[in-house]
């Protein structure tokens, strides 16, 4: 009797234990879950009320980290630029930044070139990265993309270079023409023969003033707000009007077909420029005793029906790497063909803008010594005028992107050959 109420005293003293024991393990495991350790002192500290949301509406690339260099929250646009990758900053310089201003809290700002992700290519991603302490513990970096800025900037001083080069070129030319009359006062001869130089002259700056004017009006108007229907037919006739006697010197044919009943929609003062400088090089750029060809048709198109205008001619033809330039302002395939000619390697880029501005685009189809062909796309009037246009990226440099092709849907003529 006594055993067995032995045995029974040690069972429940050893059943009491083994709940008090499960009681403080249980509490002890719950005081433990609550306390921050020190991955999540990393992996998820709390930001600053706030911070979140202007972190979103914000314009640069925005990454905040902690102090052990972790990604706390960055922005789409920081992974798109290639600034975040596994959690980590992937840039060194700029974890250097902010190392630094974690260590003194002083607000530091650095510009970078940055190699592109995946592209392949040689050009480099301009930043200027800005970083500043964010409460006691984080860090913010913000990341703005200076890329498209710093391109803009150098198309610009690019063009103030090149329009100075063009216009000291003739007004060069006239300063010293007008010493040589001066000089030549007693022949006559050869007054008259410095007189018709400096007319020539003259009438290449005037040119170039009015392509400028031209070019700058494309830009920054809205054709659309005049617009009015054109009939093809109009715009090819005062075309071939433009261009008949530079074409009777060098016994050049113009045919046209296929413009009947044919209309668009926009401003008729900058289509019939675009078309006239189409048609222009063409005449300009063709041996003599040869064709130029300019034939209109309608095409059926998603968004409505749209008029394509082809110019064709048997000149010297494009190179392949000449194509994707040709529409930048200034650019000449053959320099000195076209200061021989008068131009000034703005028409095409005049086209460019005007075809962009109307909801079309402009494409080119050429092979060197068969000659080319440049084909108008643009919508035609009535489809037109229940649409928005379709308006393809303005480069401030007329360069191509994307939106102008290097084939087109229309035969070329045959090869340049002598006309009895």
């Amino acid at each position: 009797m006594d055993v067995n109420a032995a045995v029974a005293a040690a069972a429940a003293i050893a059943g009491v234990l083994t709940g008090a024991i499960a009681v403080l393990a249980f509490r002890w495991s719950e005081r433990e879950q609550k306390r921050p350790t020190r991955t999540s002192l990393h992996t998820d500290p709390v930001l600053p009320p706030g911070v979140d949301t202007v972190l979103s509406v914000l314009r640069s690339s925005a990454v905040v980290l902690d102090e052990a260099d972790s990604v706390v929250k960055a922005s789409s646009a920081a992974y798109a630029l290639g600034l975040v990758r596994g959690g980590k900053l992937a840039v060194e310089p700029m974890l250097q930044m902010a190392r630094d201003t974690r260590r003194d809290g002083e607000i530091r700002q650095v510009e970078l070139d940055l190699p592109r992700r995946g592209t392949g290519r040689g050009d480099a991603l301009a930043v200027s990265a800005r970083v500043a302490p964010l409460g006691s513990r984080l860090v913010l970096l913000l990341v703005e993309d200076l890329t498209e800025a710093r391109r803009i900037e150098a198309v610009r001083r690019d063009f103030v270079a090149n329009v100075s080069h063009e216009l000291k070129t003739p007004v060069g030319a006239l300063s010293l023409l007008s010493e040589a009359v001066m000089d030549a006062f007693d022949d006559p001869e050869a007054v008259q023969r410095f007189a018709g130089r400096m007319q020539v002259e003259a009438t290449r700056l005037t040119n170039l003033v009015q392509e400028l004017i031209d070019l700058s009006r494309v830009q920054n108007d809205d054709p659309l707000e005049d617009a009015e229907p054109v009939r093809v037919g109009e715009l090819v006739d005062e075309a071939i009007d433009r261009c008949r006697h530079q074409a009777g010197t060098k016994q050049i044919t113009m045919v046209a077909g296929g413009t009947a009943d044919l209309s668009v929609w926009g401003n008729r003062g900058q289509l019939a420029a675009a078309l006239g400088n189409l048609v222009e090089n063409a005449v300009n750029y063709s041996p003599a005793r040869t064709r130029v060809g300019i034939a209109a048709r309608r095409v059926s198109a998603s968004g409505g029906d749209l008029i394509e205008i082809a110019v064709t001619d048997q000149g010297i033809g494009i190179s392949d790497k000449d194509k994707e330039r040709i529409f930048e302002r200034f650019y000449r395939v053959d320099p000195a063909r076209s200061r021989a000619t008068g131009g000034t390697g703005l028409g095409l880029a005049i086209v460019k803008h005007v075809a962009a501005s109307h909801g079309g685009e402009v494409t080119v189809w050429s092979s060197e010594g068969q000659g080319s062909t440049f084909t108008l796309r643009l919508p035609e009037a009535g489809a037109a005028r229940d649409r928005a246009p379709r308006t393809p990226g303005l480069d401030e440099d007329g360069r191509t992107d994307g939106t102008t092709a290097v084939t087109s849907p229309y035969e070329p003529l045959p090869a340049p050959e002598v006309l009895p």
